[in-house]
């Protein structure tokens, strides 16, 4: 029933917030504004910034009634995310002006983050060896920089994934489903609250971001989804992990995952700056084939979809 009021809560919340957060954003300025130059504008009106607000209150309020366990793991995960909303805000304001923030202090603060859940226990430990069924534990350097890259990495994938209307919020919502099952399967509870009131949250975001998007919710909370995600990641499926089952997540969130991986190698090819934004992500690549905007939200989606449901297959089977 928690997980039902939960859920429920966290929709209303984002819902109730947006639209005072909207009116807020165009009163300031605080919107990002269409680019004729610029093929990832796809846009052609102003569009308010400040859903990753919602997102972030709606988790927070919830998070504290629903699955606060100790302050040292709260302030982690809450702390950690109000610092990649806030950095994420700087980002989002600096390009209403028309400029670019500086990259460095953006990925000081997303690992100072990472490394704040990592020092409040939330570590990629090891994993079950399926031949002796004897628990595998990485030396200690390892779990550290499993952890962190790990974080940062999913972080950053769901902030490239924002580019198209409707795209992040639903595939962050479908690959929270996941994780949510896979919590649930596997008895973790706070996973499966965390996992719970991030898929609530994204759908309520989706209301007034599915296409044409009344409100965008900016790098800001792009990335704090992206935060989440990796930390319901490591506190779900990651735990007691066997070899198999380390696939899970990765399958969870495939779709951002392997099309940026691609990215990368794509850029590092070409000899482009692998943070560079540019319009190589599958979404533009889709669009520029002629499919219309929405097909190519539902294309992305269904191989979500399938990927996620491949990986609660695999838990099963285990």
């Amino acid at each position: 029933m928690n997980y039902i009021i939960a859920f429920v809560f966290a929709i209303a919340i984002v819902i109730a917030l947006i639209p005072p957060l909207r009116k807020l954003a165009l009163r300031i300025g605080f919107v990002d504004k269409p680019q004729t130059n610029n093929e990832r504008k796809i846009h052609r009106e102003p569009i308010p910034l400040t859903a990753g607000i919602a997102i972030y209150a709606a988790f927070v309020i919830l998070y504290l009634i629903f699955v606060h366990d100790n302050w040292i793991k709260t302030g982690a995960i809450l702390g950690g995310g109000l610092i990649i909303l806030v950095i994420g805000l700087v980002d989002d304001w600096y390009k209403t002006h028309g400029k670019e923030f500086a990259s460095l202090p953006k990925f000081v603060v997303q690992m100072g983050a990472a490394i704040l859940v990592y020092s409040s226990g939330i570590v990629f430990s090891g994993f079950e060896n399926p031949f002796t069924g004897s628990y595998y534990v990485l030396p200690e350097l390892f779990q550290f920089l499993f952890t962190v890259l790990w974080i940062f990495g999913v972080t950053t994938v769901i902030n490239f994934t924002d580019g198209i209307d409707g795209l992040a919020s639903g595939l962050s919502a479908i690959s929270g489903t996941t994780l949510l099952v896979v919590a649930l399967v596997m008895g973790q509870g706070e996973s499966a609250m965390m996992a719970t009131i991030l898929v609530g949250a994204s759908l309520g975001y989706l209301r007034y971001n599915r296409p044409p998007a009344k409100v965008f919710m900016g790098d800001a909370g792009a990335t704090f989804l992206g935060f989440i995600l990796a930390v319901i990641a490591l506190d779900g499926a990651f735990k007691q992990a066997t070899v198999l089952s380390l696939f899970i997540p990765i399958l969870a969130l495939s779709v951002p995952i392997l099309d940026n991986v691609r990215v990368v190698i794509w850029r590092m090819m070409k000899g482009v700056p692998f943070y560079k934004a540019d319009a190589s992500q599958a979404h533009y690549v889709l669009l520029k084939t002629g499919m219309k905007p929405v097909q190519v939200v539902s294309f992305l989606y269904l191989i979500n979809i399938c990927t996620g449901l491949f990986s609660i297959i695999l838990l099963l089977i285990q």
